[in-house]
């Protein structure tokens, strides 16, 4: 009896995800002489306000995956970024990090492949002066490089995201408006992390938000995370519909 129970329910989680990847459709577009393979949500229409998600380490996941459906519900056509590549997505934590902390090096490279994302998502028709950028983790990083670069986007949100910057690296004014959703007990971030980012937002006279999370390590966001917290990550959740209406709508 409780194996037929646990076979239905098996059955019944592969026929969501089933119904959810149909939601999603592959876009392959290229960075130079690299192929990467980004996903949309299938309700483009010309014009349409957009969000650009970036994901967390380990590429494109479940997390990135539910949040352009999501959105797409909102009435937003969402594209998924691939910053690393074909052949080049990372199996587990080391060699996640591995890679991961070659973007974060080399920020040059990784505002590149964030760029040629927005390039994409604005191809598939929709309003170029109404795109906000979230990321997850060293998606969260990216969206603030995003800010850094001064793409023309509307705004960026940074979700438990790496809030360092290299000392070496001059202040210039972030001009998009920045949301920065922030778990207390995330020991990746330090202290005088936060202090110099809102230095560095403050000299270029940023519109920019911190919403700390009581209770939250690192991945509070995501389910499939030991560090989930669900009361809190429903409330960034609001927090992010709250700023991208507000700034697409």
């Amino acid at each position: 009896m409780m194996k037929n129970i646990v076979k239905s329910l098996i059955l019944i989680l592969l026929l969501m995800t089933n119904l959810n990847a149909q939601n999603l459709k592959q876009v392959v577009y290229q960075d130079g002489s690299q192929k990467l393979n980004g996903l949309i949500t299938e309700n483009a229409k010309k014009n349409q306000p957009a969000v650009l998600i970036l994901p967390a380490w380990k590429g494109i996941d479940n997390e990135a995956k539910q949040a352009a459906q999501d959105l797409a519900k909102e009435g937003y056509v969402a594209f998924i970024a691939d910053i690393y590549g074909e052949g080049n997505i990372p199996t587990d934590n080391a060699s996640a990090a591995k890679i991961a902390g070659k973007y974060k090096a080399d920020y040059k490279a990784y505002q590149q492949r964030i760029n040629a994302a927005l390039k994409e998502l604005i191809k598939s028709g929709v309003d170029p002066n109404k795109i906000v950028v979230i990321g997850y983790c060293f998606g969260g990083t990216g969206a603030l490089e995003t800010a850094r670069a001064q793409f023309p986007v509307k705004g960026v949100i940074s979700i438990h995201g790496g809030l360092a910057k290299d000392k070496s690296r001059e202040n210039i004014p972030l001009k998009t408006k920045v949301l920065v959703e922030h778990p207390a007990k995330d020991e990746s971030v330090k202290p005088e992390d936060i202090t110099n980012l809102i230095t560095e937002m403050d000299n270029g006279n940023t519109d920019w938000q911190i919403i700390t999370y009581a209770n939250s390590k690192h991945t509070f966001t995501n389910p499939e995370s030991p560090d989930y917290n669900k009361i809190m990550a429903d409330r960034a959740w609001n927090h992010t519909l709250l700023f991208i209406n507000e700034l697409l709508k």
